[in-house]
């Protein structure tokens, strides 16, 4: 195995050698305390054993990150606290290192749709069937930030390598609610969230309620169209 994949392996173990311990914690409801632990956990594994991962962003930037979010831990939801330990890992820009909500004890949620990013703008690629009129709709909002502030405000949770990949894997995290309220795209938390549309030349707004993650069936970005899911591709 060459240096930089075996690199890549021992970092993809160490994200979940830290979920796990995330987790394991959240068996009970989890203390600022505790969050702050996990943390303090994280930055001292990463500038003890794992410095490899200072390529893309210094150890100073990552430490000065981790205070940032250490101090804030008081005041903040967990799940605001979870997007921001994901903000972290993703400095690494480790395309297959990343902090997964799934399983995870702090519940997060995701709109019944499924979007795929195209030359002219990001659209409703997937759907389930109650919502099939915004079936292929073009996205202009959401809430009150336009499409590509948003994309810019939940870029940063979003472990990329570049820009191709960010828009393959990354526009799933525009979906889910808990982000949206973590980026300040939307102003306060709630698993209903307004979409501004386009389609067939009217504009129009639309509001979703979030549905439990393993509702939406994807594979390699594209929706999975089964049961009583639809997809833009077979209209």
């Amino acid at each position: 195995m060459k240096p930089s994949n075996f690199n890549t392996l021992r970092a993809v173990l160490l994200v979940i050698a830290l979920i796990l311990c995330i987790q394991s914690n959240a068996q009970s409801e989890l203390t600022a305390e505790s969050w702050q632990e996990d943390l303090r956990y994280l930055q001292k594994t990463v500038n003890n054993d794992y410095a490899f991962l200072f390529k893309k962003v210094s150890a100073d930037t990552f430490n000065t990150e981790v205070e940032h979010l250490y101090n804030a831990i008081p005041d903040l939801a967990d799940h605001e606290i979870m997007v921001g330990i994901a903000r972290l890992v993703a400095l690494f820009k480790y395309g297959h290192t990343d902090v997964g909500f799934r399983g995870s004890k702090v519940n997060y949620h995701k709109l019944p749709i499924n979007l795929y990013h195209f030359n002219d703008g990001v659209f409703i690629e997937g759907v389930h069937q109650s919502h099939k009129d915004i079936l292929g709709a073009k996205l202009l909002k959401i809430e009150d930030v336009v499409t590509d502030d948003a994309l810019n405000k939940i870029k940063p949770v979003v472990p990329v390598e570049n820009d191709q990949y960010f828009k393959a894997y990354g526009l799933v995290y525009l979906t889910i609610p808990e982000v949206l309220h973590a980026q300040k795209v939307v102003k306060t938390y709630s698993q209903s969230v307004t979409l501004t549309l386009e389609k067939d030349s009217k504009v129009f707004k639309y509001t979703l309620d979030a549905v439990s993650p393993d509702a939406v069936p994807t594979q390699y970005s594209l929706i999975e169209q089964k049961g009583e899911w639809l997809s833009a591709r077979e209209q």
